[in-house]
């Protein structure tokens, strides 16, 4: 067999990314949301009634308001109290990101559970939010939606790409390879690069483009500078506190620019502020259920 120079593996994902015309449509539930939601008109009832007809999209819209790290004092039971509470910005953006989360569900086989992966990209969103609620950034509404859907090409990968999945994670159990470098070394492509792809063939905001190409290395972007930093730092110690085998971001390492982006004196100063959500997370980690 002749192996495959890294132009002529990047040229054939490419190739099979293009050719999935049956890429997943966005759930009827959201398109039917989003609608309401450009209409000043819409009543919370109404809004309350479309989303419930999605019994696991609403179980996990009121996970998402009852999160600690969320912000939220009171207990959130009902889909029009959480309307309320979140807003309806906020509710849109939740939806669009877990109804495209939705879209790549595969089933479980051994190699990647679902489940983790929506843990991991719920804490992520959910702690990138804080964050920039607490530094006083005006994209909080932004960065839940970012860092839910910042790691959504490892799921893509597993479903539509699954021999060269098995293949990636048998080159970072060798030792020899991170899980982005298997990546490269399997498909030509990183899965920041493919959930750029992805994100763009939906026509989502640019910002979130941004986010998702450049999570793991902030510092090689001019754009959305503040948002990428957030999330890389959420995904950063998301991974690094180790609340359960995230292993595709077992290998993370901070991009020092972010730091200086984020106007925190040193990597020290960073990580004392951080510090104040580990139990949170840690806590948020054992309890929550999708």
């Amino acid at each position: 067999m002749i192996n495959e120079t890294f132009s002529e593996k990047k040229q054939k994902t490419l190739k099979v990314l293009d050719s999935i015309h049956n890429l997943p449509t966005i759930a009827n539930v959201m398109i039917e949301t989003t609608k309401l939601l450009e209409d000043s008109s819409t009543s919370t009832s109404t809004l309350s009634r479309i989303i419930g007809r999605d019994q696991g999209l609403s179980t996990k819209l009121l996970a998402i308001a009852n999160s600690p790290i969320y912000g939220i004092p009171r207990k959130v039971s009902t889909i029009d109290f959480a309307i309320l509470v979140l807003g309806y910005q906020e509710i849109k953006n939740i939806i669009i990101g877990l109804s495209i989360m939705e879209t790549f569900k595969n089933m479980n086989d051994g190699v990647l559970d679902y489940k983790d992966l929506w843990l991991h990209s719920f804490l992520v969103g959910s702690l990138a939010r804080r964050i920039a609620l607490d530094l006083g950034y005006k994209i909080s509404g932004e960065t839940f939606i970012a860092g839910l859907l910042h790691d959504l090409a490892v799921s893509a990968i597993h479903k539509y790409f699954h021999s060269s999945f098995l293949k990636i994670m048998e080159l970072k159990k060798s030792g020899s390879y991170k899980f982005m470098e298997a990546e490269e070394e399997t498909l030509g492509l990183t899965h920041q690069e493919i959930g750029n792809i992805l994100i763009e063939k939906w026509n989502l905001p640019a910002n979130l483009c941004h986010t998702v190409m450049f999570h793991h290395n902030p510092g090689r972007t001019d754009k959305a500078v503040e948002l990428v930093s957030i999330v890389h730092v959420a995904d950063y110690f998301v991974g690094n506190w180790k609340f359960k085998d995230f292993f595709w971001d077992d290998d993370i390492t901070l991009d020092e620019t972010a730091i200086n982006t984020l106007r925190f004196r040193d990597k020290e100063h960073l990580e004392q502020f951080m510090e104040q959500y580990k139990s949170i997370l840690e806590t948020e980690s054992k309890l929550i259920k999708f």
